[in-house]
């Protein structure tokens, strides 16, 4: 569970899925990854008698690197030291529910414990305003990767899952994103989003656009391909209009004066950008497919401040 400044509702959220899940022999860790919280974390904010989660930890991180980038660092430190089954990925805030931790571990049983679960939102609480901009940008999501925006981080993978996602550099932008690129198996359940335990967001527009953004940029070859031919179609084109114009200039009597000379100026214009862009997205497909700076199980632990036991089974 990745937070920022969220002990209040983290502390009440794993008191409530201990309850929901006590019923069935689960052996549960967890491990809170502090993403640089300014508030410090007050032990009596958590529960000190639990049945199902053995331990719980914080992972403290140098600094605030954001949502995604902090989930990819826990998984990363929970391949390094923690020997599992599976793996739940979800935020702390209360708004993915421990019924729905429930739900993904019984399909994560019934799909033969080798498969990804992932929760796909049957309904979202958000304002109207908020579910207007997600559909806007569902739309330009589909349009520039070909692949449909459904799910979030809420999630069960098994744990070998991990050493594919461990030499992953888009892990490193989306967690989500990356296990589609990495084509491991997975379904998905509908899961209704809760609401948020206590506190409030510290997702404001800007960290909305901006978590958007590294989505698609997990697939940014694919996007460079689909813009180039784009651009190489809109090139085209406005070729074959500005050929139609001075075909009809210097054919036919039906050319207004001036309008030849105008409209081939401007679609001349259009057409250069059109190449400019197929050029640009060109190169950067291409450097992209050089870029492996960033392996996630390497450089992990450069993040890593320190780790607190905060409970522990007896």
């Amino acid at each position: 569970m990745p937070l920022l400044n969220d002990w209040a509702a983290a502390g009440e959220l794993i008191r409530c899925i201990d309850k929901s899940i006590s019923s069935v022999s689960y052996h549960i860790e967890i491990v809170l990854v502090d993403d640089g919280s300014q508030q410090t974390c007050e032990r009596s904010k958590f529960p000190t008698s639990l049945s199902a989660v053995h331990t719980i930890r914080i992972l403290r991180l140098r600094r605030n690197i954001g949502h995604q980038r902090a989930i990819a660092v826990g998984l990363m430190h929970t391949k390094a030291t923690i020997s599992c089954d599976a793996i739940i990925v979800m935020d702390a805030d209360g708004q993915d529910t421990p019924e729905g931790v429930s739900r993904l571990l019984d399909a994560y049983s019934v799909n033969g414990r080798n498969k990804a679960i992932f929760a796909e939102r049957s309904r979202r609480l958000e304002s109207l305003l908020f579910r207007t901009f997600y559909l806007f940008y569902k739309i330009l999501h589909r349009a520039l990767t070909g692949i449909s925006v459904r799910v979030g981080n809420f999630s069960i993978l098994p744990s070998e899952y991990l050493g594919t996602l461990a030499i992953m550099p888009e892990l490193w932008n989306h967690y989500a994103a990356a296990v589609v690129r990495s084509k491991l198996p997975f379904t998905m359940i509908p899961i209704t989003r809760g609401h948020r335990i206590a506190g409030t967001t510290q997702m404001n527009f800007v960290g909305l656009v901006r978590h958007g953004l590294s989505a698609i940029s997990v697939f940014g070859d694919i996007v460079g391909v689909r813009v180039l031919i784009g651009s190489l179609v809109g090139a085209l084109l406005a070729g074959v209009v500005i050929f139609a114009i001075i075909s009809v200039r210097l054919v036919t009597d039906w050319a207004i004066p001036g309008w030849a000379t105008y409209s081939v100026g401007l679609l001349t214009i259009i057409l250069l950008q059109f190449v400019t862009i197929a050029t640009s997205f060109t190169f950067v497909a291409l450097s992209n497919q050089a870029n492996f700076s960033f392996l996630p199980f390497r450089d992990y632990a450069y993040f890593v401040a320190e780790t607190v036991d905060l409970y522990s089974h007896e």
